[in-house]
């Protein structure tokens, strides 16, 4: 008889857990930055942009590490400091709606994969013909069989992929800022023809959405802190891999303004990253960080859908979730959330078959369904430190940290503002339905189905989703 696998071989290192936070966070979305800034704002606009989401979620990051120490019993990270902060139902939704995102960002890794070899096999197409759509779902279900053979050879898998998707990164980053020209990063400064406070203002609020996705995957460490070696390791994961990742953000999109007009950047096809590296090398520049980034997704992909059955696991552990979802396998992998995810990801593949613009929407969605709960998240560390529970006397620990949260919430607040009232409503279409879990949950515990309070939450949102629906009905809403 086989002995079973230790439970510390089954535990990540530090090093294993940043990589699931740059693995989260590094996607699709760094290749496309050239033309997405390039397309709003000059570099000035560009700079005050980061600025401003860097601080939002370096704070957030740092809230993340305040909680991971302040509230070691808490293991399932996002679902649980919204449960433990504000109550069942809005853990539940901050649970969904992470889950979800996961999803959705998990569709457009798919059919971003499948545009990409559209590129060089027309058969594919934008990543919805109906060639793309099977092959996806052939590489969803060999995912799945990965996964089910145990989370750390997973997690292992996306250290690799993680280190092969940052190295040509990093050569476009080296490689850029040798062939930098300093006159044209002076014109593409301001991004008009005469310096105009106004006008970058206004660039700035443009690019703010842009930023928004490309954070989405900072909680990786904190959603798999059951599996960490350390506690400490889960808040220096969760910075260090935010750093690292804020820093080739930052690089990728200002030397670039070095390289081409912005007229020039705003032009490049996806990915625009291959387009910046072509004007600069030749044309196998092009077709090397398009091989990067089919990596890049690949690993991203993998990601998302650990991250995706693990907060449903831990939800349905903390019997806020079905017990179904809860079930482990003799790899201790959560093979009903698992299942579960992957059917819904399978759904939401076919769905994109009809829809035209399914790539941005899955992305614009991503970050709808993920804002909630990073509020929820600033929101309870915040409530901590007024309060004081789980400080000790006269810490002063506390003031710095209650100021790093209050401008995480403020700052998670005011992306949900700058997403608009579309994007609430279509993320409530998708959150009422999936009430039906945290009913069911509910049933299994033989408890009232609401509470008062979470009577009239849960009526917001369904009335919030009617809106939603006859919106799109009438055409009032676009998708």
């Amino acid at each position: 008889m086989v002995a079973s696998t230790s439970e510390a071989d089954r535990k990540l290192s530090r090093n294993a857990l940043i990589a699931l936070v740059i693995g989260s966070m590094v996607g699709s979305g760094i290749f496309a930055l050239p033309a997405q800034f390039g397309r709003t704002t000059g570099a000035l606009g560009a700079i005050i942009a980061w600025m401003i989401a860097g601080t939002g979620m370096l704070t957030l990051a740092f809230v993340f590490q305040s909680l991971s120490r302040r509230k070691p019993e808490l293991d399932a990270g996002i679902y649980a400091y919204a449960k433990a902060g504000f109550g069942d139902y809005i853990g539940f939704a901050s649970a969904a709606g992470y889950w979800i995102g996961c999803c959705l960002a998990d569709v457009a890794c798919l059919i971003l994969i499948k545009a990409t070899l559209g590129q060089f096999f027309p058969v594919f197409g934008d990543g919805t013909t109906p060639v793309a759509i099977a092959s996806a779902s052939v590489l969803l279900w060999s995912v799945h069989i990965l996964v089910l053979r145990g989370i750390k050879g997973a997690a292992a898998l996306n250290t690799v992929t993680t280190f092969a998707k940052i190295i040509p990164i990093v050569l476009f980053i080296v490689v850029a800022a040798v062939a930098l020209n300093r006159g044209l990063f002076s014109d593409n400064f301001w991004g008009t023809t005469e310096p105009d406070a106004g006008q970058v203002l206004s660039q700035v609020r443009s690019t703010m959405l842009l930023t928004v996705f490309v954070f989405v995957g900072i909680e990786g460490a904190s959603v798999y802190s059951r599996y960490a070696r350390r506690r400490d390791d889960i808040g220096i994961a969760t910075v260090t891999g935010f750093l690292t990742v804020l820093c080739l953000l930052v690089l990728v999109t200002l030397l670039s303004y070095g390289i081409l007009p912005r007229s020039g950047l705003a032009d490049l096809p996806t990915p625009s990253m291959a387009g910046v590296m072509e004007a600069m090398v030749g044309p196998w520049g092009g077709v090397f960080i398009s091989i990067a980034l089919l990596i890049s997704i690949l690993g991203n992909y993998l990601s998302w859908s650990l991250l995706a059955a693990e907060i449903l696991h831990s939800a349905a552990i903390q019997r806020t979730m079905p017990a179904f979802l809860a079930r482990e396998n003799v790899h201790k992998v959560p093979v009903g959330a698992l299942w579960l995810t992957n059917c819904v990801i399978q759904a939401f593949l076919l769905v994109s078959w009809f829809a035209e613009y399914a790539f941005t929407l899955a992305l614009k969605m991503t970050s709808a369904m993920t804002l909630v709960p990073y509020f929820l998240v600033a929101a309870y560390g915040l409530k901590l430190a007024w309060s004081g529970e789980a400080y000790a006397s006269g810490e002063r620990a506390r003031t710095s940290e209650g100021i790093f949260a209050f401008v995480a919430t403020l700052y998670a607040a005011g992306m949900i503002y700058a997403g608009g009232a579309k994007f609430l409503l279509l993320s409530a279409i998708l959150y009422a339905p999936g009430t039906l879990l945290f009913l069911i949950a509910r049933r299994e515990r033989k408890e009232r189905l609401f509470k008062p309070v979470e009577s009239v939450l849960f009526g917001a949102v369904a009335i919030a989703a009617g809106i939603g629906i006859y919106g799109l009905a009438v055409g009032a809403i676009s998708i």
